[in-house]
């Protein structure tokens, strides 16, 4: 546990907390910085209040954890540039708790998802996300692609009856200025850099609409998004919270109900952060702290619970309006999160006159720049397990969930490659060079669980010679089921009145063999000097089945 806490502290050093990384404070950098992240402020608005609604509670709920989250990440996170805060993949899992046990549980919960974050970090397994393959990564970010896109469909709906879509000129209107910002956004970079086109899109409708008193929904017709100030509370306890549900007593009945939902929620939050880190490493060129992030995310999710928000995690979308827009450094997320909070407090009125259209529009594009269109090209390329693997994983995203999707995919490209090594077991047989009369397997490609079977079926017991040599100079010897497969051929040989001898273990193979107790070790061997040395086999040390 030390170990693992004083590697962490060596990879969060101050050179990756400083606020403008390598960037330097140049006046283009610190304004490109500043407008990329009240970009994402506005974009993060509506995006935080109807994941508080798909949550089941306040707006401000939301709201505060979009802030809190976006803070905390942006000072301490693993990859400057990212953007975090309430997800809609965090909120359908939470419904359920709130609607069973109210809000002040999904504090617990948030806070308890955030110790396994901590724990996660600490332990440094923010490292495994390594082994998530290409394809399941190319099935992510489209499947969220999807996620997004069908999450602005709501946004076409009618605020006073949320059953009924928009009609007439206000559908018509709506649309137009959809178009009309996907086009700013478009155009503009061609024309200049000055200012995001993100933010010049919102602006330009904005004041359309507000000056030629255009009817389409706006911010405010979602919700208020006034507020105060963020204040620490304790969901736990005896009596009644700050939204009139009962405080979730500090025992083992609590802990029962709220531990199987952070279980899900710290997987969920940290797959889609780690998976977002990864992408906005490929995009900016540059590298990102795993653990760091884990961390950062824990941290942010432990003091959010405390202070009245829902959790959250890092966001695809909002990440990247974030870099589309030049973000590049901490400062873009800080001052996202800051501007938020000035939003909230003094702002409220303001941001409420912001046409959803305009927001809509942003998101659009942050859909067509998220999409992997080279994936549709390329299918016919790939092998065909690794297409699938795009399919399936893009459909179960947007199905079920994130993390559901990312281990499904895992799974079937791991069984896929273990299917691909099993078949490639083989041997050559020839006549021993060394042992007169000794016949030699030369075993070609791994020795496994999923090539134990045919491993055994290589050798011809009843005919070989007395003495059988079995080299591993290209093989290995992997798992259990491959020393239950060795096993299996000495004892037939030994049945036989064969002997049967083990050469060219590498120093792993022969670690994992004398384990077992199947190595017959003489007292001149010398295991570093594996190559030069031949083993007789132990039988009946796994027995026969």
């Amino acid at each position: 546990m030390k170990s693992a806490v004083a590697a962490l502290a060596r990879n969060i050093s101050s050179s990756n907390l400083s606020i403008m990384q390598d960037e330097g404070w140049s006046v283009s950098r610190v304004r490109t910085e500043l407008l990329s992240g009240l970009t994402v402020a506005l974009a993060l608005v509506p995006e935080a209040v109807a994941f508080a609604f798909v949550a089941g509670v306040h707006p401000l709920v939301g709201l505060y954890a979009a802030f809190l989250v976006g803070l905390i990440t942006a000072l301490i996170g693993g990859r400057p540039g990212m953007i975090s805060g309430a997800t809609g993949a965090l909120a359908v899992v939470m419904v359920a708790l709130v609607s069973q046990h109210g809000v002040e549980y999904l504090f617990a919960t948030v806070v308890l998802m955030g110790i396994l974050q901590l724990i996660a970090g600490v332990m440094q397994w923010g490292k495994f996300i390594r082994l998530v393959p290409h394809p399941v990564m190319l099935g992510f970010v489209n499947g969220l692609a999807i996620v997004i896109f069908l999450a602005q469909m709501t946004q076409f709906k009618d605020p006073e009856d949320t059953k009924m879509w928009l009609q007439g000129a206000q559908l018509y209107s709506m649309l137009g200025l959809v178009a009309l910002t996907m086009l700013i956004i478009w155009g503009l970079p061609k024309l200049t850099s000055i200012v995001p086109a993100p933010l010049a899109g919102i602006g330009v409708v904005a004041l359309i609409v507000i000056g030629f008193g255009i009817d389409v929904p706006t911010v405010g017709d979602m919700a208020s998004i006034k507020g105060n100030l963020p204040s620490f509370h304790n969901p736990f306890g005896e009596g009644v919270g700050i939204y009139g549900t009962a405080l979730a007593p500090f025992n083992l009945e609590t802990l029962q109900i709220i531990l199987p939902y952070a279980v899900i929620l710290a997987a969920i939050g940290l797959i889609e952060s780690l998976l977002t880190l990864n992408l906005v490493g490929e995009i900016t060129g540059k590298r990102g702290g795993a653990s760091q992030e884990c961390i950062a995310q824990g941290t942010a999710n432990v003091v959010t619970g405390f202070f009245g928000g829902m959790g959250g995690c890092a966001m695809i979308g909002q990440s990247m309006i974030n870099v589309k827009s030049g973000g590049r450094t901490r400062l873009a997320g800080l001052f996202a999160a800051l501007c938020l909070l000035l939003f909230i407090v003094a702002a409220s009125p303001l941001i409420e006159q912001i046409p959803l259209a305009a927001l809509v529009g942003v998101m659009f594009m942050v859909v067509i720049g998220t999409f992997a269109w080279n994936s549709l090209k390329i299918m016919r390329k790939v092998p065909l397990t690794d297409a699938f693997v795009i399919v399936l994983v893009t459909v179960v995203t947007v199905m079920t969930d994130l993390a559901i999707a990312v281990v499904v995919g895992v799974v079937v490209s791991a069984l896929a490659y273990a299917w691909g090594n099993a078949t490639r077991i083989t041997a050559m047989t020839r006549a021993s060079h060394t042992d007169k009369g000794a016949k030699v397997y030369e075993i070609q490609g791994p020795l496994f669980f999923g090539s134990s079977d045919g491993f055994v079926e290589l050798f011809d017991v009843a005919n070989d010679p007395d003495s059988v040599i079995v080299d591993f100079a290209n093989s290995r010897v992997a798992d259990q089921s491959a020393l239950q497969a060795i096993e299996a051929m000495a004892a037939k040989y030994e049945a036989a009145g064969k002997k049967l001898t083990l050469r060219h273990l590498s120093r792993d193979c022969h670690q994992l063999l004398t384990r077992a107790g199947h190595l017959m070790i003489d007292s001149d061997d010398d295991p570093d000097y594996q190559i030069a040395a031949d083993y007789s086999v132990r039988t009946g040390i796994l027995g026969g089945h």
